[in-house]
């Protein structure tokens, strides 16, 4: 015989390990430190402003 599974349990269960899943997708997605954004706002205002150097006048 097999054995009694509570379906309410085992949907729950799915349930958590799915949001899990999520959670973990957006951990690494969004989940960047003040450091890293500062670090990418500091290059990107250096590549703007060695753009903007380079730009010839007509």
């Amino acid at each position: 015989m097999s054995e009694i599974v509570n379906l309410n349990k085992a949907r729950k269960a799915r349930a958590q390990a799915e949001a899990k899943a999520t959670a973990a997708a957006n951990r690494a997605k969004f989940g960047r430190t003040k450091g890293d954004k500062a670090a990418i706002k500091l290059e990107a205002a250096k590549t703007t402003r060695t753009l903007d150097g380079a730009k010839r006048e007509d």
